[in-house]
């Protein structure tokens, strides 16, 4: 007997605040973005696209956990609680330099990684040459996994974006929208099973998640 998948909460991290060419859009990020958004809400998911742009960042690196409570900039409280509850994140990303995004590593480092902890993450790169993305992501894996949220091993790379995606996430002409839709399904689907599963475990007992550190870093040193 056939069960439908029980919908969850996603949110979709875009890694870019770029306002220069080239690439070709300048953002061509958010393409990537909303394409991911636009699929996962067709499989029935509550997505959210989570952009750097609409959080003010500037000025001395303040991370949310170290304001006093009540006292953190709303945005960032915000986002915070949407963080942590949510099932799952996708986590889209150009390459700079072998590495990801610093403005999607500046974003996710303003919060504590027990929110993201026990959920699981998909790693989506792009880039308007042929490579994807790739080289980020081995650097994502690392990062995703000491904040808690261990990306599934499947992963998207989206070489010359702009000729896949058009400016609102749907398909450019003539690409081949069936085969795009399998691959990017994929990674999709892992990210919903660990999410589920995730789920029912946080759902059971969250307070016995072994390992996690709530109160201070220090809870993981060796003796």
């Amino acid at each position: 007997m056939s069960t439908t998948p029980p919908a969850l909460d996603l949110l979709v991290f875009l890694g870019s605040v770029r306002d220069s060419t080239p690439p070709r859009p300048a953002r061509l990020g958010l393409r990537v973005a909303r394409a991911c958004v636009v699929r996962l809400a067709s499989q029935g998911h509550t997505v959210n696209l989570i952009d750097p742009l609409d959080f003010d960042l500037g000025g001395a690196f303040k991370p949310h956990f170290a304001h006093a409570q009540g006292t953190a900039p709303a945005p960032l409280d915000d986002l915070a609680g949407r963080i942590a509850a949510a099932d799952g994140y996708v986590m889209v990303s150009p390459e700079y330099n072998h590495s990801m995004s610093p403005a999607l590593a500046h974003l996710l480092n303003h919060f504590g990684s027990s929110l993201y902890a026990w959920k699981p993450s998909l790693i989506a790169t792009y880039s308007a040459g042929q490579w994807g993305g790739a080289r980020a992501a081995v650097n994502m894996r690392t990062f995703l996994a000491e904040l808690g949220c261990l990306p599934v091993s499947a992963m998207i790379h989206v070489p010359k974006a702009q000729d896949v995606f058009d400016a609102k996430g749907g398909y450019a002409p003539g690409v081949g929208a069936a085969r795009w839709n399998d691959y990017l399904d994929r990674g999709f689907q892992q990210l919903a099973w660990w999410a589920e599963a995730a789920s029912r475990q946080r759902a059971e007992g969250v307070a016995d998640r072994p390992g996690a550190f709530t109160r201070d870093p220090a809870q993981r040193n060796a003796p």
